[in-house]
């Protein structure tokens, strides 16, 4: 019998069997509001009851059937060895921005004396306060200009959307390259992962992207909308020569991709990743922000003569058509968030009303909050499950932000 493969995504609906999760961590108690508009957050969730309700949304997983695994616990699984465990210490200093050398020896002891591998990743991912290390002196011209800055090390509170530091696309990944310097950081988690955990490193993961690349590209902007189509948004966070990249290598491949669209969508914050505006809840369903219906401007990208060749073509035309031509399905349903109502359409997108997570064709997560859309979904035929979302919705995303499937069936 052959063996399953480590990673197999091959659509946004397939059955989920394994999904990756971060939960929430004092990375969220280190935001303060002065820190809120460099760290992406536009208020700051109140931890205990975020990681009650990440709680719930991961219980779902398990009482559907769905494996459970969590970031911090395979980051600090991967590391095991004593010399990996260096190299990625070394590299995630050279990464956060420290401008003294004297700073960078205290991060080094700090890290390495903490307890377990866990611990220190834990600190990793929370930051590292000033008042943490206890032989700290400001000793530099640097260290006394930035006298009134709290950290040695900067929090991640983004972590909690496993979405965008990587996504899972066939049976490889693309390591993205992230668009701010603020969760540049997040993507190095992932890279030793898929390098050194015994669960990916004898599997020989294929990157189609690169956190090395310079162009940036975000999880939330790409979805597999097939085993043979792959949509991906040019947005906020996703440059077009990205897209470019990834596509090129994995056309180079035999996944049986056929053709990559790139989905042209407005440069602003209520649509700052393709899911946001846009997911696939069944094989001829889509939850949709209004917006986008369009006229939209698309570009399909396909293998040409060369290896590193592509035909790529300008279309411009209607969300319902795009998705009815390039999926093969007659009669494509768009369920706009809050039923297209201005008022509710606007509040329950900005609580991600339209960033639904699919576990199975037509069998979704959606947050509490968004009642108006929820029973939009359900006049469709949408199984909904339903998840507490009063904190965890502070950080600007949905379920499907905070989830990185690992492994789909086929469907």
């Amino acid at each position: 019998m052959s063996r399953r493969k480590a990673l197999q995504v091959y659509s946004e609906i397939g059955k989920l069997k394994k999904v990756l999760l971060h939960k929430p961590g004092k990375e969220i108690e280190n935001l303060t509001p002065d820190l809120m508009d460099r760290l992406l957050f536009d208020d700051i969730p109140y931890l205990e009851v975020a990681r009650q309700e990440h709680d719930a949304f991961a219980n779902i997983f398990r009482n559907n059937g769905v494996e459970v695994v969590y970031l911090e616990d395979l980051a600090a699984e991967a590391i095991s060895n004593k010399d990996i465990k260096n190299e990625f210490i070394g590299e995630f200093i050279d990464e956060a921005n420290i401008k003294s050398g004297k700073k960078k020896e205290l991060v080094r002891e700090y890290l390495i004396n903490c307890p377990s591998d866990k611990k220190m990743i834990h600190k990793m991912m929370e930051g590292i306060r000033k008042n943490d290390i206890k032989d700290y002196q400001k000793t530099s011209l640097t260290d006394m200009i930035e006298s009134n800055y709290p950290f040695m090390v900067d929090p991640m509170p983004n972590l909690y959307f496993t979405r965008d530091p990587f996504a899972t696309i066939g049976s490889g990944i693309s390591l993205n390259q992230m668009k701010t310097v603020t969760r540049s950081r997040e993507t190095l988690f992932a890279k030793y992962i898929f390098k050194y955990h015994k669960m990916f490193r004898d599997e020989n993961i294929p990157f189609w992207y690169d956190r090395v690349e310079k162009a940036s590209i975000e999880g939330g902007d790409q979805l597999v909308l097939s085993d043979k189509v792959i949509a991906i948004g040019i947005s906020e966070r996703t440059e077009a020569s990205s897209i470019e990249k990834l596509a090129k290598n994995i056309f180079k491949t035999d996944e049986g991709f056929d053709v990559v669209l790139a989905f042209d969508i407005p440069k602003k914050r209520a649509f700052m990743h393709l899911d946001t505006v846009f997911t696939m809840v069944d094989f001829d369903k889509f939850t949709i922000h209004p917006e986008i219906e369009g006229p939209l401007t698309v570009y399909s990208l396909r293998r040409g003569d060369g290896p590193d060749n592509l035909i790529i073509e300008k279309e411009t035309m209607e969300l319902r058509d795009i998705l009815s031509k390039y999926l093969k399905v007659d009669n494509v349903t768009l369920i706009r968030c809050g039923a297209g109502n201005i008022i509710d359409a606007a509040r329950e997108q900005w609580n991600d009303g339209s960033n639904t997570l699919a576990i199975a064709p037509g069998e979704v997560i959606v947050y509490s909050r968004n009642y108006v859309t929820n029973r939009l979904l359900e006049e469709h035929g949408i199984k909904l499950h339903i998840m507490p979302s009063s904190e965890l919705s502070r950080g600007r995303g949905g379920p499907r932000c905070m989830s990185m499937p690992l492994f789909r069936e086929r469907v």
